[in-house]
C-alpha cells in the first residue's frame, strides 16, 4: 500500500512546460527588432508584413473562441437574469471608468502644456488630414453594424460585437432547450478545445512576430520624433501608469482584495506579447482562457472580455485626451476648460463608433475632430510619427482595464471562486500553455466538469 501512494504521485507528475523558452525568444526578438530599427531603418519598415501576419494569425482565432466561451457559459446558467445583470453592471462600469481616464488625461494634460512652441507646416498638415479614416461611422451606424448580415458573416467581418451577438442568441437558445441541449454543447467544448490547441501551436511564430512589427516601428518612427515628442510621450506614460496602478489598483485592493502586481505577474506573458506586437488584440483569446483559469466564471469572463475591448478601452480615453490639449497647445489656439469638456465628451462618444477600425487611437481622433473642431485637424500629423509606440501604452493599458474590470465584475455578481483565485496566483495551479485550458474545471459550466475518470490511477492516488 505504500508503495502504491509513493508511486502514484510520481505517475501524475506533469511535464515540463517548455513554453517559457517561447518567451525567452520573444524578448530576444524585440531587443534585435529594436536595434535593426535603429540601424537600418529602411530595411525594418520592410519587415511590417512579418508582424501584421502574426497577428492576424490570432485575430482569426477571435470569433470561435468569444462565440465557444460565451455559449458554453451561458447555456450552462440557470437563470437568464444573470447573464442580464453581468452585462448590466460591466456596461455602467465601463462608462464610469471611461469618464475617469478622460479626467486624468485631462488634468495632466493642462498641467504639462507639451505641445507649446512647436511649429506646424504643410507636410504636417498633410499629413493630419491623410489620418481621416472614411470607414470611421458614427454611432448609429456602428450600433446597426453590429447586428450582421447573417449567422455566418458574424465570423467573417471581424467584428468581436457581432460574434457576441450571435454568441448570447446561442447560448440563451440552448439554456432554453434544457437537456436537449446538452449534447450540442458538448459538441462546442470539443470545438472550444481544438481552437485553444490551433492558437497554442500558432504562439510559436510569435518571436517573429515580435521581430517584424518592433523593427518596423521603431524603423518608422526614428529618433528624431521620439527627441522632439518626448514631452508628450513620457507625459502619456507617465499618466497610464498613473491610471493602472493608482485607479485600478485601489479598485482591486478595496473590491476584491487583490494586489495588482500579482494580477499582472500571472498575465506577464500576455503583456509581453502585446508590447510586441503593439496590439492588444493579440492577448484577447488568452485573456479569456487565463481570467477563466483564475476562478472566474465562464458567463462573467464571455461577456465582460469582448464588450469591454470596445467599451473599455481607458488607454485610448487617456490617449485622445491628452492629443487633443498637445494639438491645441500646438496649433497655437489653446482651449479653455469650457471647451476641453465637450470635446471629449464628443470623442468618448465618437470612440465607441470607430472601435474595430485600423489604428483606432489615431483614426477616432483625426475622425471626432474632424466632426467636433476641424481647425485642429491639421496638427494631428505632429503625432503621427510616435502613434505606434504612444499605442504601445494604449494597448497595455486597455488590456489591463479589461483584465481587473472582469475580476471586479466577477466579484460584484459573486461570479468568481476566491479560493482558486489565491492558489493560481500563488503559483499552486499553473496555467496550462499547452490547451489554454482546464482539463474537469469548467468554471460555471459544472455539467462539463463532472466527466467519470476513466482507469484506476487517481483511485489509486487517493486510496
Amino acid at each position: 500500500m505504500t508503495s502504491a501512494a509513493d508511486t502514484a504521485p510520481a505517475a501524475r507528475k506533469p511535464k515540463r512546460d517548455r513554453t517559457h523558452y517561447l518567451y525567452i525568444a520573444v524578448i530576444i526578438a524585440v531587443a534585435a527588432g529594436i536595434a535593426v530599427g535603429l540601424a537600418a531603418p529602411d530595411f525594418a519598415v520592410g519587415l511590417k508584413p512579418i508582424g501584421t501576419g502574426f497577428v492576424n494569425l490570432i485575430k482569426m482565432m477571435i470569433s470561435p473562441i468569444i462565440f465557444c466561451t460565451i455559449v458554453l457559459g451561458i447555456g450552462s446558467v440557470r437563470k437568464a437574469a444573470k447573464v442580464g445583470a453581468v452585462g448590466g453592471i460591466a456596461m455602467v462600469y465601463f462608462t464610469i471608468m471611461s469618464l475617469v481616464a478622460l479626467g486624468i488625461g485631462l488634468v495632466v494634460g493642462n498641467i504639462l502644456e507639451p505641445g507649446t512652441g512647436l511649429a506646424v507646416t504643410d507636410a504636417i498638415k498633410d499629413a493630419g488630414h491623410a489620418q481621416i479614416d472614411s470607414e470611421a461611422k458614427d454611432t448609429t451606424e456602428f450600433l446597426l453594424g453590429i447586428i450582421p448580415t447573417t449567422i455566418v458573416s458574424a465570423f467573417t467581418n471581424e467584428s468581436v460585437l457581432q460574434t457576441l451577438l450571435i454568441a448570447l442568441l446561442a447560448g440563451f437558445a440552448l439554456q432554453g432547450m434544457g437537456s436537449v441541449g446538452q449534447p450540442i454543447l458538448r459538441g462546442i467544448e470539443h470545438i472550444q478545445r481544438l481552437v485553444f490547441r490551433i492558437l497554442a501551436m500558432v504562439m510559436w511564430a510569435a518571436p517573429i512576430g515580435a521581430f517584424g512589427a518592433i523593427a518596423a516601428v521603431t524603423g518608422s518612427a526614428g529618433v528624431d520624433a521620439l527627441k522632439s515628442l518626448a514631452v508628450l510621450m513620457l507625459g502619456f506614460y507617465v499618466t497610464c501608469f498613473l491610471f493602472v496602478f493608482i485607479v485600478l489598483g485601489i479598485l482591486l485592493r478595496v473590491i476584491s482584495g487583490l494586489n495588482i502586481l500579482t494580477l499582472f505577474k500571472y498575465l506577464g506573458r500576455e503583456f509581453l506579447l502585446i508590447l510586441s506586437t503593439s496590439s492588444s488584440e493579440s492577448a484577447l483569446p488568452r485573456l479569456i482562457a487565463k481570467m477563466e483559469h483564475l476562478g472566474v466564471s465562464k458567463p462573467v469572463v464571455g461577456i465582460t472580455v469582448p464588450t469591454g475591448y470596445s467599451f473599455n478601452l481607458d488607454g485610448t480615453m487617456i490617449y485622445m485626451t491628452m492629443a487633443s490639449l498637445f494639438i491645441s497647445d500646438a496649433m497655437g489656439t489653446p482651449m479653455s476648460i469650457g471647451e476641453q469638456i465637450p470635446l471629449l465628451l464628443f470623442l468618448l462618444v465618437a470612440s465607441k463608433g470607430a472601435a474595430g477600425v485600423t489604428g483606432a487611437g489615431l483614426a477616432t481622433l483625426a475622425g471626432g475632430l474632424q466632426s467636433h473642431k476641424p481647425a485642429l485637424v491639421d496638427g494631428i500629423g505632429l503625432i503621427v510619427g510616435i502613434d505606434r509606440f504612444m499605442s504601445e501604452a494604449r494597448a497595455l493599458t486597455n488590456f489591463a482595464g479589461n483584465a481587473v474590470a472582469t475580476v471586479l465584475i466577477g466579484t460584484w455578481t459573486k461570479e468568481i471562486d476566491k479560493e482558486r483565485v489565491n492558489e493560481v496566483l500563488a503559483g499552486q495551479l499553473p496555467f496550462d500553455e499547452k490547451t489554454l485550458l482546464d482539463d474537469g474545471h469548467g468554471g460555471s459550466t459544472d455539467e462539463h466538469a463532472e466527466v467519470p475518470e476513466q482507469g484506476g490511477e487517481k483511485e489509486l492516488a487517493k486510496t
